[in-house]
């Protein structure tokens, strides 16, 4: 029996733009070859960076591009999170906490409900912390319970950061793979873009190139590109340099309307079999992303569940800090035509 996948928070194979990427691949090898094979600048491939100032109206000088966002987080906190406080959601991306726990910080916890992270919380829980680090929020189809931070908490989040002097450092993967409603404008925007912003093209391009970005005040960006250089002296030029001409002729939006297109398809195949299999459970429907957080009845325990499931693989969600009795399942990864198979055989296992 062939196990059916809703543990990987990544894109289907079938998702990938092939051919269109070989054919960038070898259009910056001709064109600028010599460059991007070579050592450069730690803070990445000046075209891109420029490219991506243009994006967010920052000088791109604020830009850093590393190997996938989640290098990015780590540089951060080894700057700023070691042995100090630092806030994240509740539950929140498993690597991320891991990543702060292994650099020494010490972490306040403030819980996410169906409108995103509480505002009211995190003002409470940093009441005495007189330096902490940062706060650090997922919120746009966040992981891992695929819920949105409003407009409204939004606001009150970037006036509690300003009025206390606490930065936030805002994860955003996964806001332009959205399937329907109103987009929400990133924290970055309500905090008159001096917050620090995170995103990669692992969702929205391919993950496999590696290549994140983040926006960061312009002291902490020099700090930071030079720990990457000092890291790895130089971040994959070749991959930043084919996400920029992918995006330079014009391919970005188009393949974007494709995926999510595809990914909508496997969200309401899951929304469905759940409906179907899933009765007394409750869970969130996500408008985009990747995610849907599944909680289970009662006191039932999601590792013995999918110890027990036969033929499909989903993360309990003591992974991320939350009770055992939910399950993160990804719907990016799997077939829509084996999605009810796999939500069946999880439902079986109850």
């Amino acid at each position: 029996m062939e196990t059916i996948s809703f543990a990987r928070g990544a894109p289907s194979p079938d998702l990938l733009p092939l051919d269109e990427l070989a054919d960038c691949t070898e259009t910056v090898l001709a064109h600028d070859g010599r460059t991007i094979l070579s050592y450069g600048a730690g803070a990445g491939y000046a075209p891109l960076r420029e490219l991506i100032g243009e994006w967010f109206e920052v000088h791109p000088g604020r830009v850093l591009l590393t190997n996938g966002g989640l290098q990015a987080l780590d540089l951060l906190a080894k700057a700023l999170a070691r042995g100090n406080v630092m806030l994240c959601e509740w539950p929140t991306y498993d690597r991320a906490y891991k990543l702060f726990l292994a650099n020494g910080a010490s972490i306040l916890v403030a819980s996410v409900d169906e409108q995103g992270v509480d505002p009211d919380q995190v003002e409470i829980a940093l009441v005495g912390q007189t330096k902490p680090a940062f706060v650090y929020v997922i919120p746009t189809f966040q992981n891992p319970t695929g819920t949105t931070l409003t407009a409204e908490r939004r606001l009150k989040l970037a006036q509690f950061s300003r009025r206390r002097g606490v930065p936030i450092v805002e994860d955003d993967p996964y806001s332009l793979v959205r399937f329907e409603g109103e987009p929400v404008s990133p924290l970055f925007d309500y905090t008159e873009k001096t917050s620090v912003y995170m995103s990669s093209f692992s969702k929205t391009i391919a993950p496999g190139l590696r290549v994140g970005f983040t926006i960061l005040p312009d002291q902490l960006s020099e700090e930071l590109a030079a720990a990457a250089t000092d890291t790895y002296i130089t971040p994959v030029l070749l991959s930043e340099a084919v996400v920029h001409e992918f995006i330079r002729r014009g391919s970005f939006e188009p393949n974007l309307r494709r995926v999510n297109e595809q990914l909508k398809l496997r969200r309401d195949a899951m929304l469905a079999a759940l409906e179907k299999h899933f009765s007394g459970a409750t869970w969130v429907k996500p408008d985009g992303g990747y995610f849907i957080w599944l909680q289970l009845p009662g006191l039932a325990d999601s590792r013995e569940i999918l110890a027990r499931a036969k033929g499909v693989a989903a993360v309990p969600g003591s992974e991320f800090t939350a009770p055992a009795s939910c399950i993160r399942l990804a719907y990016s990864f799997a077939a829509p035509d084996e999605i009810e198979t796999g939500i069946e055989r999880l439902a079986a296992a109850v």
